[in-house]
């Protein structure tokens, strides 16, 4: 739902390419530091400890199937933080709009007119103060059991995050589980208004809000009679959708099934809030929750702020906040500083497409991470498909090596295609090499997506939207995931060797990034001079150096699927005298699979070695000492 608000990458190469192409270091140990890389785990909930495999297209949960809060057993969980995980992203969890009957436990019945989906979108949350009953045993327990799995999650010695949508909720939002004193969204709004500064939404005065006309030969539920579907959904005044769309009758790619939220900015794009001063992006979470402690903040500033704060006490130790560059930095400076006031260590992640506006989102708005898609991702997409040189990855860390820390890197989410899928590398194997410089190249934190340490394709119609992507819209299987949760035994007891294989790979490279103090220390791309000096290596081959003052690591990844090199690599003189390297031999060890050595030789100042690199192979040789 966001590819409309990604920059091009083809404007972006021209920055990259016109950025120095030069060799540089820099200290990546940039503020806030941690002691160690962390690595997040996101999974969709409900498709988790689904074991069901009929996979029919626009299925209900009793033909295809759900997962459970209670599928993420201990067993589960630990086998989860042994591939290296660090933070669990629960995708899904707020209760969003479904399509099944729940009115036994006092939940209305969802509109199939306003609902992508049978299952829904995660990201048109109907009510912010409780969870998906699709999730629960019991669904009028659904609270406690995800709060026993907050509790499980933390036993095992992982640490829980959640989405959180500020910039819309769900056409038909209904609190019917608010804390005592918490007004719903628009409950006191001036509905006689197009804008109000403390209305929670946007109106048309006058018009009623009119379904999508659809196209393309899409009906709701795939064309299944159901008592709901009619064209209509009441609402009047007609709410601004959640994409921006003004229109009474938005079109049928506009966001219909959400509605904006009004921060306070004017439909001119007039703020009604106090700015910050100039030079407080220098300043700490903590001067920006002072500066905010005595201003009147429009209403929907403090609803999500006391939404953000619910979860915080139950024991969420961070935040995914879905299309944050839609709402205002001010907004942001004042939800996470609020945030950090009560916990500071809280995992602050956004999902920001636009390389202008990172630095304002980081340091003005206080985040802690942004999603690096519009840099990094696409690249390495492209060279994993053939389209792309491995030399434009030199530019676009020199263009962001003073936010490096807080660029989160990944090769999958629920908004991406699947490796494995035909439309992205058709192989998971050309993963590999990507996410060996994906997860060592800098200090930010490494995402994974559920499935993809196993391979999965996504190649299943679930009915609303198409294959490549796991469906975040309907129940569905996840048949290469499912062979490893083997009916819950959570051991790979029906995977295959390739996807045994390929899970132990991951395992191996995310435990070494959480445990490497190099990855937390400096960066050099070795690459450039590698290109220029060394025969036979090519724009399928990218190299760099990480090193601490006990640790000190060349990484080298060949994305060639067709060719294995035979090369006479070297260390330029600048890197052996940061390292202090003498004259001599130095032993090379791979740190991946602990099988292949290698010898430096250092001589004149400059470090030769002999590397003989497969297809779709990487080393992280660690010099020894």
């Amino acid at each position: 739902m966001k590819k409309s608000f990604i920059v091009s990458i083809i404007s972006l190469f021209v920055i990259f390419v016109a950025c120095n192409q030069e060799k540089k270091e820099s200290n990546l140990a940039m503020e806030p530091q941690k002691k160690h890389k962390e690595v997040v785990y996101q999974v969709f909930t409900r498709l988790f400890g689904n074991t069901n495999t009929t996979n029919k297209p626009w299925g209900t949960i009793e033909e295809n199937g759900v997962g459970k809060f209670n599928d993420f057993t201990e067993k589960a969980l630990q086998e989860i933080k042994d591939l290296g995980v660090t933070y669990i992203w629960y995708t899904g969890v707020p209760h969003h709009d479904v399509i099944r009957d729940y009115t036994a436990f006092g939940i209305s019945n969802d509109d199939p007119d306003v609902v992508k989906g049978r299952a829904g979108s995660p990201y048109a949350v109907k009510d912010y103060y409780n969870v998906n009953p699709d999730l629960a045993v019991d669904p009028s327990k659904r609270l406690e059991e995800f709060e026993a799995l907050i509790e499980r999650t933390h036993k095992v010695g992982m640490k829980v995050i959640i989405d959180i949508v500020p910039n819309h909720v769900a056409r038909n939002y209904e609190g019917k589980t608010n804390p005592e004193g918490v007004e719903d969204f628009g409950a006191s709004d001036d509905k006689t208004k197009q804008y109000d500064v403390n209305n929670n939404f946007y109106y048309n005065p006058g018009d009623a809000f009119q379904v999508p006309t659809w196209r393309d030969g899409y009906l709701p539920l795939g064309g299944e009679k159901h008592s709901l579907v009619d064209g209509k959904f009441d609402e009047n005044p007609a709410k601004w959708t959640g994409n921006g769309s003004r229109l009474s009758k938005p079109d049928v790619n506009d966001w219909y099934e959400t509605v904006k939220i009004n921060y306070g900015v004017s439909p001119d794009g007039r703020k009604d809030f106090d700015e910050l001063p100039a030079g407080f992006e220098n300043e700490d979470y903590k001067e920006h929750f002072e500066f905010w402690k005595d201003k009147t903040v429009p209403s929907s500033w403090v609803k999500f702020r006391d939404i953000a704060l619910y979860w915080t006490a139950k024991g969420v130790d961070g935040f995914r906040y879905d299309m944050a560059e839609m709402v205002p930095v001010e907004f942001w400076s004042y939800m996470n500083s609020s945030i950090k006031m009560v916990n500071p260590d809280a995992f602050l992640l956004a999902e920001v497409y636009n390389p202008d506006m990172y630095r304002a989102y980081i340091h003005i708005g206080k985040m802690d991470y942004l999603y690096d898609k519009v840099a990094l991702y696409d690249t390495i997409k492209n060279i994993m498909q053939g389209h792309g040189w491995t030399d434009h990855i030199v530019g676009i860390q020199d263009y962001k090596a003073d936010i490096e820390h807080n660029m989160l890197h990944f090769l999958e989410n629920h908004d991406e295609q699947r490796i494995a899928s035909q439309d992205f590398a058709g192989s998971a194997e050309k993963g590999k090499p990507a996410m060996v410089v994906s997860a060592t190249i800098s200090t930010s934190p490494t995402m994974i997506y559920f499935g993809q340490e196993v391979g999965e394709p996504g190649a299943e119609n679930a009915g609303f939207g198409s294959a490549t992507r796991t469906s975040i819209f309907d129940y569905v299987g996840v048949p290469t995931f499912q062979r490893w949760v083997n009916k819950h035994s959570f051991d790979g007891g029906q995977s295959t060797d390739n996807e045994k294989e390929l899970r132990d790979f991951y395992k191996r490279l995310l435990n070494f990034t959480i445990s490497s103090e190099a990855l937390m220390g400096n960066y050099a791309e070795i690459h450039s001079y590698n290109r220029q000096n060394v025969e036979n290596y090519t724009r399928k081959i990218f190299s760099f150096v990480r090193w601490s003052e006990n640790e000190k690591l060349i990484i080298i990844s060949n994305f060639d699927d067709l060719v294995n090199y035979d090369l006479d690599f070297q260390i330029p003189s600048e890197i052996i005298q940061k390292w202090e390297m003498k004259e001599g031999t130095y032993i090379l060890k791979d740190q991946l699979y602990n099988e292949v050595s290698t010898k430096l030789m250092v001589k004149n100042g400059v470090g030769v070695m002999q590397v003989k690199i497969d297809t779709l192979t990487s080393f992280i040789f660690k010099v020894q000492e």
